[in-house]
Parts: structure tokens; C-alpha cells; sequence
């Protein structure tokens, strides 16, 4: 993972450059999230959709999909080169112009959203791998507009929600009813307080599974009521069991250190 300058902390929250070959077609499955994606894939097009929805798998130079609670499918046919990067609400108002509400639930091209951003798979194309991602975070600085950010409280409300906060604290601290909060954050990223609330716990159960923790210990750590509500929240938004997953992921899952436990039934 490369280093995000300061400037970009608060609206880039990872960027990496990928150079994967497993040497076999297969299919990845992009997990749920409380960040937008971007990809620009290098040698061949992203073939990806949404799953469970055919309809919306299509090749592309570059795509950029907004929050949503149903995982993304990429088809690949071995070798999967690019640089990703995850970007908050926040950024999507600041580097793209928009709020993420804009793009929830959509897989869309980066000129699509950005046209002064349209060159940048080619520009990548010809850019060794080791430089791929500076140029990505360069090209974003230098059409962002940092001045574009969510109102104060909606901003500390998406912060406090993706952090675990209980929605009825959040709304307490920023001064805003349950319903209006609910109503201005739809309106700015586009799920619901609950649901970012959900994705994000995903997201940071993802995290420690990959670090190798076991999975009573995520479900405890992470806010699941326990370990059968861990499965039953992936099985809904991921679409496969986290033990599936890690299978997916990791084939030699053994590898991850301590191991990942028995996973139990819903």
C-alpha cells in the first residue's frame, strides 16, 4: 500500500498499486465498503458488475462504484494489474466534485464523473509500476477542490457512523433528530445511517480476518452480537460465509497467522 500525502488524508484512505497473477481465470469478489472505489486497471480492462445483477458487467478503463450493500464480481483471466484506491465521502466532493450519494449503488467510468481525468489510463499505461500510484494521487490533487466538503455535522455524523458510533449518540452530538440525520446522510452518501453503519462493520471485520485473528475474537471486536451474527451479516452483504471468503482469498488460509477458527451457523 503507498503512502496517501497529507493534503489527500482526509479523502483517499488507501491507494494501492496490484500486480496479481494467480495464472488461472477466476472471479474476485469486491466486498462492501463505507468508501467509493476507483480502479484503473493496467494491460487489459476490468471486466466487472455487480452481483447478482448481469446485467451491470461490463469491461472498463477505469471504474469508480459508489456505496452500496451487495458485493462487485471482477472476472479476470489470471492477471489483474492496477492501482485502486478507496476514497471517503468526503472525497468523493472534494476530488470528483460530487457528493457519493451521486454514485451509490452505480459502477461507473472516471470520465464519466471527472473528464480532465479521462487520460489517465493511457498515462498509466505508460508509466512503470513503481510510479503508477503517484500519478493517480497527483492527478486527483490537482483537480480537486478541498473547499468542497459535506456540511460540519454530516461530515462528523459519517465519521462517527463508520466508526461504530450508535446512531442515536451520533445524532445526540451533532443536534439533529434520528430522522433528519437519516435523511441528510441518504442524502450525502447514499445509504442509510444503519446500513453505513453495517458495510463499515464489514469492512473492519474484513481487516482483522486478513490480519489473521480468529473469528470469535472479530465478531467481539468488530460489534457482532457474536460469531453466528458475523456469518449471518456476511452471507447478506458479501454473498459467501467470511470462512468462504478467506478460502477465496487466501487459498492457504493456514498461512494467516493463528488461524481463523470453526465458523459457526446462523
Amino acid at each position: 500500500m503507498a503512502a496517501v500525502p497529507a493534503p489527500l488524508a482526509p479523502y483517499v484512505t488507501s491507494v494501492v498499486a496490484y500486480d496479481v497473477r494467480s495464472g488461472a481465470p477466476g472471479t474476485h469478489r469486491g466486498l462492501p465498503s463505507g468508501s467509493l472505489t476507483l480502479v484503473l486497471p493496467v494491460g487489459d480492462p476490468l471486466d466487472v458488475g455487480w452481483s447478482g445483477a448481469p446485467q451491470s458487467r461490463a469491461r472498463h478503463w477505469s471504474t469508480l462504484a459508489g456505496l452500496s450493500s451487495r458485493a462487485a464480481q471482477i472476472h479476470h483471466g489470471g492477471t489483474q494489474v492496477g492501482v485502486q484506491l478507496a476514497l471517503s465521502p468526503a472525497g468523493a466532493r472534494a476530488l470528483l466534485g460530487v457528493p457519493a450519494a451521486a454514485l451509490a449503488g452505480e459502477i461507473v467510468e472516471l470520465p464519466d464523473v471527472v473528464p480532465a481525468l479521462a487520460h489517465l489510463p493511457e498515462q498509466l499505461a505508460e508509466t512503470p509500476a513503481a510510479r503508477r500510484a503517484g500519478v493517480v494521487l497527483r492527478a486527483l490533487a490537482r483537480v480537486g477542490r478541498s473547499e468542497l466538503r459535506p456540511r460540519a455535522d454530516v461530515g462528523l455524523a459519517l465519521a462517527q457512523l463508520t466508526r461504530g458510533v450508535p446512531v442515536g449518540a451520533v445524532a445526540e452530538e451533532v443536534g439533529l433528530s434520528r430522522r433528519h440525520l437519516t435523511t441528510l446522510v441518504r442524502a450525502e452518501c447514499g445509504l442509510a445511517p444503519k446500513e453505513l453503519q453495517r458495510v463499515s462493520r464489514l469492512e473492519a471485520s474484513r481487516d482483522a480476518l486478513r490480519a489473521g485473528r480468529r473469528l470469535a475474537d472479530v465478531a467481539a471486536a468488530c460489534g457482532y452480537a457474536d460469531q453466528a451474527h458475523l456469518t449471518r451479516d456476511w452471507t447478506a452483504l458479501a454473498g459467501c460465509t467470511p470462512t468462504t471468503w478467506l478460502r477465496e482469498e487466501f487459498p492457504f488460509v493456514q498461512d494467516l497467522g493463528g488461524g481463523v477458527g470453526a465458523e459457526s451457523g446462523p
